[in-house]
This record gives C-alpha cells, sequence and structure tokens, in this order.
C-alpha cells in the first residue's frame, strides 16, 4: 500500500537532523539524493534525478543548482505544496509559477550575513594587497629569487576610502559595519530609497557593534557620514571600493555594466558577493584590460560553475588583478546549519508539520499562498 506519510524530497543531504528526525517519528517519507559511482563531483542531484522523483512529493528542498520551474511543478502535480530553497537568492526559482500551482516557498535570509560580509571583507583585502599574487609567488618557489622591493606588491589602504554598495540591505549593512573599524572616508550606496543605517546589529553583538552604538549614542551621529547616491552612475563614480550585494532581478541584469566600469576610477575596485550576472562580465574583463579601474574580487560570476582555466577572467595579464572563489561568500559551519535548520522548518511549516509553535509557521517566505 502507498505510504499515507508526506513524500518529501531533498536534492542533497544538508546538515540538519529535523527532517530526519521526523521521518524516524513516522511523520514523513524522505527521499534524498545521495552522490553515487561517478557522482564525485556533483554538489547536487541532476535534475533527471529531481524529475524522476518529484512526482506526488509535497514537498521539496533544494539549493542553488536545481532550477524551479513549470515543467518541475507540473511533473510534481496537485500534491507538491511547499518548496524550500537553503540560499538567500532564489533567482532559480520560478516565483509566477510557484503561485499559479498554489506552492508555498521558503528561504534563508538572515543566517548567513555575518558569513557574507566576512567574505566581502575578504575580497577586498586579498584584491587591494595582492594577496592571492603574493601566495601564488611562494608556493611556486619565486620568494628567494623575487627583489622585494620598497612598493613591491603593495597596494592600497582601505582607510580613508569611499565605500560604495550596490543595494544595502541586512548584509550590506553588516558589511558596512565591518569596514568602520578601517576608518573609510565615507560610505556611500545606490538603493531604490535611503535606508536608515543601524550601528549595531540585532542579531549578533561584537566589539564593533557596541563601539559603534557607544559613538553614536554620545554624539548622536555615526563616526562616518553614510549618504544614498540614488544614481548608481554617480555613486560608481565616487567609491573608491564598490561593493555589489544587491538582489539579482530582471531590472538588475548587468546593473555593473560598462557605462558605470567607465565612470569609475582607475583606482577603484569592484567587489561582488551576490549574484555574477548583476555585473557584466564581458564589460568587467574589457575595464580591467584596460586599466579602467584596478581590479575585482568576485565570489560569484557569470556562468559559475562552469569556469574554466581559459576563461577570460583568469588571463594571464589579469592574475594580479583579480581574485575569484568559488561562491563560499556563506561557508562556514555556523551560517551553513543555521542555513539548513531554516530550510528545514519552513518546508515543516509548509507541511503543518512544525512542532516549535504554529504547525504551519514559516520564518521566511517569498511567495506563494498560504
Amino acid at each position: 500500500m502507498p505510504s499515507e506519510r508526506p513524500l518529501v524530497v531533498l536534492s542533497s543531504e544538508i546538515p540538519g537532523n529535523l527532517l530526519k528526525d521526523a521521518s524516524e517519528k513516522g511523520k514523513i517519507e524522505l527521499r534524498i539524493w545521495k552522490p553515487g559511482k561517478g557522482d564525485e563531483k556533483r554538489t547536487c542531484a541532476p535534475r533527471e534525478w529531481v524529475m524522476d522523483n518529484i512526482q506526488g512529493a509535497s514537498a521539496l528542498l533544494v539549493q542553488l543548482q536545481i532550477k524551479v520551474d513549470e515543467e518541475l511543478l507540473q511533473k510534481a502535480g496537485e500534491s507538491l505544496k511547499v518548496v524550500s530553497t537553503m540560499s538567500v537568492g532564489y533567482d532559480h526559482i520560478d516565483l509566477e509559477a510557484c503561485a499559479k500551482h498554489n506552492v508555498r516557498l521558503g528561504y534563508t535570509p538572515g543566517v548567513l550575513n555575518e558569513a557574507v560580509a566576512d567574505t566581502a571583507l575578504l575580497l577586498t583585502l586579498m584584491v587591494t594587497r595582492h594577496a592571492s599574487t603574493a601566495h601564488r609567488l611562494v608556493i611556486d618557489g619565486q620568494w628567494p629569487s623575487t627583489p622585494m622591493r620598497p612598493l613591491t606588491m603593495a597596494g592600497p589602504s582601505v582607510q580613508g576610502k569611499t565605500i560604495g554598495f550596490l543595494g544595502f540591505g541586512e548584509i550590506a549593512q553588516c558589511t558596512a559595519r565591518r569596514f568602520m573599524a578601517f576608518r573609510p572616508k565615507r560610505i556611500v550606496y545606490t538603493a531604490s530609497k535611503p535606508k536608515p543605517f543601524d550601528p549595531h546589529s540585532d542579531r549578533f553583538q561584537t566589539f564593533m557593534d557596541d563601539m559603534l552604538s557607544a559613538y553614536h549614542d554620545k554624539h548622536k551621529k555615526l563616526p562616518v557620514e553614510v549618504e544614498n547616491i540614488p544614481d548608481l552612475r554617480k555613486m560608481a563614480a565616487e567609491a573608491d571600493i564598490l561593493i555589489v550585494i544587491a538582489n539579482y532581478t530582471k531590472s538588475t541584469h548587468h546593473a555593473i555594466n560598462a557605462d558605470v566600469l567607465k565612470n569609475m576610477k582607475k583606482t577603484a575596485y569592484v567587489v561582488n558577493v551576490a549574484r555574477g550576472p548583476l555585473i557584466d562580465t564581458d564589460a568587467l574583463v574589457d575595464a580591467l584590460k584596460h586599466d579602467q579601474i584596478a581590479g575585482a574580487g568576485l565570489d560569484v560570476i557569470e556562468g559559475e560553475p562552469n569556469i574554466t582555466p581559459d576563461h577570460a577572467i583568469l588571463s594571464e595579464d589579469l592574475n594580479d588583478k583579480v581574485v575569484l572563489l568559488p561562491h563560499i561568500g556563506s561557508a562556514t559551519y555556523e551560517a551553513r546549519q543555521g542555513m539548513a535548520r531554516l530550510a528545514e522548518l519552513n518546508l515543516l511549516g509548509g507541511l503543518h508539520l512544525r512542532e516549535d509553535g504554529p504547525a504551519d509557521k514559516f520564518d521566511a517566505e517569498i511567495a506563494g499562498p498560504k
């Protein structure tokens, strides 16, 4: 006889136990893709596996690699009630199709803010201080033969610079708080409307949060000017470091394009920890090759993960101008475990099976009827 328990499909194993516990209690039937022979390099199920296993499922938990579209939802059928993605971005999900099929959607904001902010700062320091070049020099055994003159591999200090942000939501503000420690000249940002900058974090209390809060309480202002410049071209022209932390939508596709890059300072840097298509990669490569900007620190890029050594961004003449990481912005144990837990809770809420409050509670829902 078919199981009366709701079928839950996971496109990969995640670092969480809530769904496994629910399965052991007989509340759900759990079906998880696990890598087999020949799958050593896969991070999650191939789409074919999801399509073969989704029919009759009540819930689906995915990551960025799985496209949730009309075809998949039709294959799932009317039984599918909830899709939960273990990510803060949801450009891999067709929101209109989910609404059409009455599928609730959960995502995982908040819990990865600090980790992504750390990565933005990491990339900034790596690219401005030529850390990758210096590391390769040591690994390749070239240190003994390299003349270490006063300005060899020297780069600009972050201190006294103007830090610009495309987008000024929670992650951007976490990043801005970190840059406060470097005593920047200004912080400017482009957003749809001015956003109050909270000098301390409600989610995590750190030394910097306390310091900024104390300064703000005493002087009734922040130690650094924070200003919204609605015109992206104007904001980018003022920034010494432009950090991209915006949502990716049709309207923000290639927001950083040739026109924006041409208006930037020749000494400026671009850092992207959001989504690759926010930057026109061809325009970025051209700007770097023609010294229109000084460098780029990227955790994401168009076409990822299919970036091969012959990609233009990795050309030899850009080695000292580009740092490219394989989308590890949220890769701390704490962030990934928090994302997994939130994804599980959202999924259980969509099935009315939560035990930590209202059974149908959603901590973070992005679309779909209740």
